[in-house]
């Protein structure tokens, strides 16, 4: 499993449309997941050490940014055949689990984790009103296992802030994970 860092955020790039089976077997675009002050596209998994550490507090973050106007969509690119905890059924098992309060989707052909430049899970995309790409950091402090309870919600700051002015913070820390499993060409 190698550690993965995402790059710096490319302020003003534009989100890239999907047509993606979510786990309620529903196709989900671009357009149908926005919020009406921004989306956050993330790339997450089930099998993850540093996904699974994080999951409590991203459902909490992404249904409070809701009461912002900012949806959030999950994307999962792993290639499932050597990691069958991030199969099409598990992300259904995972969804209910933790009731998702937005799709889960599952890009088999991982065209577009390649299209967004998605390097790790967990890796998130934060674009403003106009989908313009405002954040691209951390949750927070977590790693493989959760920060304090009491660490600051950098994600969820900077997504409010985007929410509020249509700009994501100068200063961003970049999210780190579990690289995306590449399916092998055969």
């Amino acid at each position: 499993m190698a550690r993965m860092e995402t790059p710096v955020c490319d302020f003003d790039s534009p989100a890239l449309d999907f047509a993606l089976r979510g786990v309620d077997g529903r196709i989900w675009t671009l357009q149908e997941c926005r919020g009406e002050r921004g989306l956050l596209v993330m790339f997450l998994c089930n099998h993850c050490p540093y996904v699974k550490a994080i999951r409590s507090r991203l459902v909490r973050d992404t249904r409070e940014l809701l009461e912002h106007g900012i949806k959030s969509v999950a994307i999962m690119s792993n290639d499932p055949t050597d990691y069958a905890e991030d199969s099409f059924e598990n992300m259904q098992r995972t969804a209910e689990e933790y009731a998702f309060p937005f799709p889960y989707l599952f890009d088999a052909t991982q065209e577009v984790a390649r299209a967004y430049g998605a390097v790790c899970t967990p890796d998130f995309f934060g674009y403003n009103a106009s989908l313009a790409l405002q954040y691209r950091g951390r949750l927070d402090a977590s790693n493989k296992e959760a920060a304090p309870v009491d660490a600051p919600r950098e994600l969820f700051a900077a997504m409010k802030q985007v929410a509020a002015s249509g700009r994501g913070p100068t200063t961003q820390t970049p999210s780190m994970g579990c690289s995306i499993k590449w399916r092998e060409e055969r």
